[in-house]
């Protein structure tokens, strides 16, 4: 295969980046995106020029680093990872667009690598289970509805990409967020702290400078996990509850 590559190239956070052009002639079908990315690499070396920047890791769906917006989507013209994009997914001849994602929260580092250091700090913020919950049960032993533990395992399925952040017109992080607050709020063991934990997560989110849902629907269609847009409804039930306990709270130590 014959391809073209329009790259954005950018040394740092300030400057202001353009894109580039490259050509390969002997891509083969069988590549996955991130391999032909490596031989394109190898020909810049050898030519004596700058490599492209761009994140990697595990290269099997897992990890979540390989965030392009290829083409003008989110990972690719199919629903995975850009790792699991394979070359025969294009046309021989093609011209293809490679950028970063695009959103303030998310700061170009370098060429194709940005900054996804929001993401951990709302998990920072909320995130986690630190109540004792005592040693480790039989499995049997707390019941949880088989309906509610394959709910809980969805939603921990996200593998913070962010291309649902890539992918919303508002740059929102609402279906990464939502994710992460049901897939402990649904388990036992994290209902103690769930109200304290949403209002926390969304609070850092907000501050982080994401954008607002408008239930577009894009995220969900995106995400190479596919997770539910369902668990943006129960984030919003969980935020409006704990909301309406604290002001019930701080209502009645002010009589």
């Amino acid at each position: 295969m014959k391809i073209t590559l329009k790259i954005w190239r950018q040394k740092n956070k300030g400057d202001k980046g353009s894109f580039k052009e490259y050509k390969l002639d002997h891509v083969s079908p069988d590549m996955s995106f991130l391999e032909m990315l490596d031989v394109l690499n190898n020909e810049l070396i050898v030519k004596g020029e700058e490599s492209v920047a761009f994140d990697h890791d595990c290269r099997e769906g897992i990890c979540g680093m390989c965030s392009l917006y290829i083409n003008g989507r989110p990972h690719g013209p199919q629903q995975t990872t850009t790792c699991q994009l394979h070359m025969r997914t294009f046309s021989d001849g093609e011209t293809i667009t490679i950028e970063p994602w695009r959103a303030k929260a998310f700061p170009v580092i370098k060429d194709l690598i940005v900054d996804r250091g929001a993401f951990d700090r709302i998990q920072q913020a909320g995130g986690y289970v630190s109540v004792n919950t005592g040693g480790v049960p039989d499995a049997n032993v707390i019941p949880i509805p088989k309906k509610v533990a394959d709910e809980a395992f969805d939603s921990a399925a996200c593998i913070g990409c962010g291309a649902c952040v890539a992918a919303c017109k508002n740059a929102s992080a609402m279906l990464f967020v939502s994710a992460k607050v049901s897939q402990l709020a649904l388990l036992p063991q994290g209902k103690p702290e769930r109200k304290e934990r949403v209002e926390k997560m969304v609070a850092q989110m907000d501050a982080e400078g994401f954008g607002a849902c408008t239930n577009t629907g894009a995220c969900e269609a995106e995400c190479p996990k596919a997770i539910s847009l369902s668990n943006i409804a129960r984030m919003n039930r969980e935020y409006y509850g704990a909301s309406f306990t604290s002001y019930e709270v701080v209502a009645k130590g002010e009589d």
